[in-house]
């Protein structure tokens, strides 16, 4: 006998969706703090008194008292149980006729396909076909496999990084090459949580100015970092440009100094030191140069910045952003990898990139590839009418306003 309910406490809910296959950041009980303006109800399924389904319901107002049901990457459930499914769903269709609701939008965490970005395929799994026609019995309505990020709530493709042992020895050469570059700036890598948000905050803003974007603010991210106090993390990529300076100094100084004890038939070794030279004073005058602009003070500036969240068994990278003008200094590529390694450290499955186009030829996706990533392909997005005299209009208007804000 099934049992539904409305209002899941907390340590409950989150405790089923952590240890569940379909874990997610999206469906954690405390997601529905992170988005502030949207009302919310904490779904559950009970069976015989025992919790066997779960779903965080977002709530958004519309015109004329109106509603939207949304259940981000969810709900959790078994979604090959048919009854428990059509169970579920038409008890919240219950709930949401009182709420006015027009129709509720869900996009399931179910995986399609795996693959390397170097080797996609359309070779979808078994079970795709199933799960399709389990929600077309519910009377949903499948918006069909979108390409662009821009399709749907959540993207349907994302680029994630799963655990292993030594990471840093399964990058790809070049990867190896460019975390060289940074090591050899004396990039470093620091994390925290709240005490390194205002640095976090000002690259975010250096990023959005840079792309002409709007990314997230200061409060939000404190939001974030109080919801999740032990899953929050901020990694930070930094670097003294001072010392920079003066240990090129006192390279070409040392290079200066052999150069002129060298005999002129050591025409090779010359060359050598010619070439080290050069280098050193290449590198003198990018450093001197940023040190007029920031201040030839001995201190550390940070540079790159990452924000994640560890919930259950899943890392997800939720924001990142750099000072462009340290572009040269391969910041990003260090701290991607520390982040991954922190979190494979605390028994996560995978540290989630975020998501790319389907088309797997934008700029996102050729950053993220670096770092030799498995493409998640999702089922996708779905529609499930509650009002269906208006369900078509509501839709369309719904994607207009959508459109709107995206523009």
């Amino acid at each position: 006998m099934y049992q539904f309910k409305i209002n899941v406490e907390k340590e409950e809910f989150n405790q089923f969706v952590e240890n569940h296959e379909y874990c997610n950041l999206l469906q954690s009980y405390q997601w529905a703090n992170i988005k502030q303006y949207w009302d919310h109800y904490h779904t559950g399924v009970y069976e015989d008194g025992k919790l066997v389904g779960v779903g965080l319901v977002l709530i958004k107002e519309l015109p004329m008292k109106f509603t939207m049901f949304y259940i981000p990457r969810g709900p959790i459930l078994d979604y090959k149980n048919q009854e428990l499914l059509s169970f579920y769903f038409n008890e919240l269709k219950k709930v949401a006729k009182k709420r006015h609701c027009l129709f509720i939008k869900f996009d399931p965490a179910i995986h399609i396909n795996d693959y390397k970005s170097k080797n996609q395929n359309k070779n979808y799994y078994k079970d795709t076909q199933y799960y399709l026609d389990s929600f077309k019995k519910l009377g949903a309505k499948h918006h069909g496999y979108t390409m662009y990020i821009e399709d749907t709530i959540q993207p349907r493709f994302q680029s994630n990084v799963y655990a292993c042992e030594n990471i840093e020895e399964n990058l790809p050469k070049h990867t190896k090459r460019l975390i060289k570059d940074a090591d050899r700036r004396n990039v470093k890598i620091i994390h925290g949580q709240k005490e390194l948000i205002d640095e976090f905050s000002r690259l975010v803003e250096l990023t959005e100015q840079r792309k002409n974007v709007s990314l997230r603010n200061k409060e939000y991210f404190t939001l974030l970092m109080n919801e999740y106090p032990e899953g929050g993390v901020i990694f930070l990529a930094q670097c003294n440009l001072y010392q920079l300076s003066k240990e090129a100094h006192a390279k070409e100084e040392e290079l200066l100094k052999e150069i002129q004890e060298t005999p002129e038939n050591a025409k090779k070794k010359l060359r050598r030191l010619n070439d080290q030279l050069n280098s050193a004073q290449k590198d003198i005058k990018e450093f001197d140069e940023m040190l007029d602009e920031f201040g030839h003070e001995d201190k550390e500036i940070s540079i790159a910045g990452i924000l994640s969240v560890q919930f259950g068994n899943t890392c997800e990278m939720l924001y990142a952003g750099m000072d462009e003008r340290f572009k040269k200094f391969m910041p990003q590529y260090k701290e991607y990898v520390e982040n991954f390694k922190w979190a494979f450290d605390r028994e996560c499955i995978y540290s989630n990139m975020g998501g790319v186009e389907g088309t797997l030829d934008d700029g996102l996706t050729k950053f993220k590839d670096n770092f030799d990533p498995t493409i998640n392909e999702f089922i996708g997005e779905f529609d499930l009418p509650v009002n269906k005299l208006l369900f078509k209009p509501s839709l369309w208007a719904y994607e207009k306003m959508k459109k709107r804000i995206k523009s």
